[in-house]
């Protein structure tokens, strides 16, 4: 039986006889809908092509420390921090290359909180866009859902979110609540988190009936879900310690066929 196909958790676990690889993870994908990855065998997938594809980790996670605050939260809420950007593949390539500068839009049918306008956030960093592990990302996202859908070139939008929650205020990560991001495929890849609680991520099928719930817990932990085919969410952070701070660090990548 695949690792991809554990009947209990459908998670890909991380044991050291486990061997992924880019047709387990579209066989699952294409079958579910959804599919966890831990960290470790996501690490090893993403090495395989390039063995320095996480050379700049530490520099990449330490990027989430300088990030701005969303300006653009409907309910007035001040625990979300994001930058983003914007790119570009061909079809059937891994190569990927930046698009200018553009805000983000997404239509209400699709977010109900914030949609319907043009939200303009801070760019990514250039040494981040331009580093091993967020290249070895997109190159993921652009190897599966190249072979899932081969004959589209993809409209492909990058989000370093930070959450925090401190005392007895939580942070929202799906302040939307249970939704879909109106793209064709969406990859969550958790960074860090430090005195975190509760975070829990949630796919449910189109009828809003839960599938599966993990959390994205290890650094490179990654949730990859077929946008069309299943909603997701993620439950607030709370502080473990209420006496300190809690952050939630992740990039999601979103690829939009472009027609």
């Amino acid at each position: 039986m695949s690792t991809l196909q554990e009947s209990t958790s459908r998670r890909l676990a991380s044991r050291a006889s486990d061997h992924v690889d880019i047709d387990d993870v579209c066989r699952t994908l294409a079958k579910q809908n959804y599919v966890f990855i831990d960290g470790p065998a996501a690490a090893d997938l993403l090495t395989g092509p390039a063995g320095g594809a996480l050379s700049d980790w530490d520099a990449f996670a330490a990027s989430w420390e300088d990030m701005p605050r969303d300006g653009h939260m409907a309910d007035g809420g001040t625990y979300r921090r994001r930058r983003h950007a914007t790119l570009a593949a061909h079809a059937e390539s891994d190569e990927w290359f930046k698009k200018a500068h553009q805000p983000h839009y997404q239509g209400r049918d699709f977010n109900n909180l914030n949609g319907g306008i043009a939200r303009h956030y801070e760019p990514i960093e250039d040494s981040v866009l331009d580093g091993e592990t967020l290249g070895s990302i997109v190159g993921l996202g652009c190897r599966v859902f190249g072979r899932l859908a081969p004959y589209y070139p993809w409209h492909i939008e990058l989000h370093q979110f930070r959450i925090e929650s401190e005392g007895g205020f939580v942070g929202k990560p799906t302040p939307e609540g249970i939704h879909r991001d109106g793209v064709n495929f969406v990859i969550m890849a958790m960074v860090q988190h430090r005195n975190m609680a509760s975070g829990e991520s949630t796919i449910y099928d189109l009828e809003k009936s839960p599938l599966s719930t993990f959390t994205l817990d290890k650094p490179l932990d990654l949730a990859i879900v077929n946008d069309e085919q299943v909603f997701h969410g993620v439950s607030p952070i709370s502080a473990a310690d209420r006496g300190q701070p809690a952050v939630r660090d992740v990039l999601v990548a979103t690829f939009r066929k472009q027609f």
